[in-house]
């Protein structure tokens, strides 16, 4: 467990001359997954055996067990299975937080994705302790009880559970609450913006984890934010707002949002396994995400479930159980972004939550008008929706002429 990058690599060439075929090398770190598949790879030609391995559970994890995502050798895994899932977080019922995630690089793929869904969580329960802090003017304790009665349900999670312990705690030397001491400038250590990039570089839209990336890069701009904040302005707060309809609303808007951030990282899982050959079990990787890590929550029991139920899902969106939970939340959600938007609080996870189910839902999107925008300027070409899906056509915009089809070909 050294650090990301060059550093694996030097170990890695300093234990190779020491070692033989059917020896085990495991990097524990954060490692990229392109260098996974890489180590992997040329390991292999030395007969070694290599596990690229996802631990998350930071220092209580360390303590009680974290959560362990192992890719690469297969017989590397057989091997050291038994250690893995005997020092791993358990369930409930027992169930260790560890098995096979897949070849190569996947395990730290699989990590990657824990830590993008770690930041929109981490980001959607900032902007609802926004929301209360500055539209329903509540105090520390206000907020740390209201987190604390919503940990008794649907959003059970260590990530609400720490914030209402974290609204609590007070400063010895000051008396203060500490969260009010600290600095509004989020830092980062990459694996957030690793996603993203996997995002573009798949075409897998992971929009929310896109926005709490960027909202962590704005919120560093702090200087820039303190001159700009006499500068510039924006709408007076309405002092009328229902106070207990909008926590109902709020509630509702980081759950939907919640099941948003979910089933986009299993859409990125999906694509980048189908991209390098891997074969991922999504329901045990929910398992995985159960006990010992960041993102652990009652929820995730669910998405286990619903890929027992349908193994080929799509988007856990079309699940039963997320659509109607979706369903029942939707109206507050929207109240929620329409709200914060009126009074000029800044929701970008939510709201590209919210953007991105719109998005999703609509059988027609406005993109026509950017397929016709890029052939007038660029003649890229479009596709007809009276016309055989593998032709390409443009049109001469300016001109007299009409639309001309392009070459044909199998799509």
């Amino acid at each position: 467990m050294v650090r990301a990058g060059d550093a694996v690599d030097g170990t890695i060439s300093s234990l190779v001359p020491h070692l033989e075929a059917g020896d085990i090398i495991i990097d524990g770190g954060n490692s990229n997954y392109l260098d996974s598949n890489r180590r992997a790879k040329g390991l292999s030609e030395h007969g070694i055996l290599f596990l690229g391995t996802g631990v998350s559970g930071g220092e209580e994890g360390a303590l009680n067990g974290p959560s362990i995502m192992p890719g690469g050798s297969h017989d590397a895994w057989l091997a050291v299975k038994d250690i893995f899932q005997t020092i791993s977080a358990k369930v409930e019922d027992g169930s260790p937080c560890c098995d096979y995630v897949g070849e190569e690089g996947s395990g730290h793929y699989v990590k990657m994705v824990h830590n993008g869904i770690e930041y929109g969580d981490m980001q959607l329960i900032s902007e609802a302790y926004f929301i209360m802090k500055t539209l329903l003017h509540m105090d520390n304790e206000q907020i740390a009880n209201t987190f604390e009665e919503w940990n008794k349900g649907d959003l059970d999670s260590y990530l609400i559970e720490i914030t209402y312990q974290i609204m609590r705690k007070k400063d010895e030397e000051t008396g203060k609450h500490v969260v009010d001491l600290i600095l509004d400038s989020a830092g980062q250590k990459g694996t957030g913006k690793w996603t993203v990039e996997s995002g573009l570089n798949l075409g897998a839209p992971v929009t929310l984890i896109a926005e709490a990336v960027f909202a962590r890069v704005l919120s560093s701009l702090k200087d820039e934010r303190v001159l700009s904040s006499k500068i510039l302005t924006g709408p007076e707060i309405n002092p009328n707002i229902n106070a207990e309809e909008l926590l109902n609303d709020i509630k509702d808007a980081i759950y939907a949002s919640k099941i948003v951030s979910y089933a986009q990282g299993y859409i990125l899982m999906k694509v980048a396994a189908k991209e390098y050959g891997w074969n991922l079990n999504f329901g045990g990787i929910a398992l995985m995400w159960r006990g010992g890590c960041i993102i652990r929550s009652k929820f995730l029991a669910m998405i286990k479930v619903a890929f027992d139920n349908n193994p080929e899902l799509s988007n856990l969106l079309l699940d039963d159980f997320f659509r109607e939970k979706i369903n029942q939340s939707q109206p507050g959600w929207r109240r929620v972004a329409a709200t914060a938007m009126l009074n000029g609080v800044p929701i970008p996870a939510i709201t590209s939550a919210l953007n991105y189910y719109d998005g999703f839902r609509l059988e027609v999107l406005p993109a026509n008008l950017i397929q016709a925008q890029r052939d007038f300027f660029g003649a890229h070409t479009f596709k007809r929706i009276d016309k055989s899906p593998k032709e390409d056509f443009h049109t001469n915009w300016t001109g007299r002429g009409g639309t001309t089809s392009s070459t044909t070909y199998n799509v």
